[in-house]
């Protein structure tokens, strides 16, 4: 009897940790996700003020130039 009660406790039981230990890998996806989410937003933000900062020095470059026409 203490047999045939076993295997079906224990199969109830290794579905249940596989649950919960998808369940934690898939909070660290969604944390690992978010935190890339900012490190490319930054990034972005990064390459903004230097493509600006690009943009401002060519101009003065140009009016440079210009001046020495």
């Amino acid at each position: 009897m203490l047999c045939s009660m076993f295997w079906p406790m224990l199969a109830i039981a290794l579905g249940f940790l596989g649950i919960a230990v998808l369940g934690v890998l898939g909070v660290r996806v969604f944390l690992e996700a978010q935190r890339l989410g900012r490190q490319v937003a930054a990034t972005a933000e990064r390459v903004n003020r230097a493509a600006e900062d690009l943009e401002r020095a060519a101009t003065g470059l140009a009016r440079t130039g210009e001046a020495l026409r």
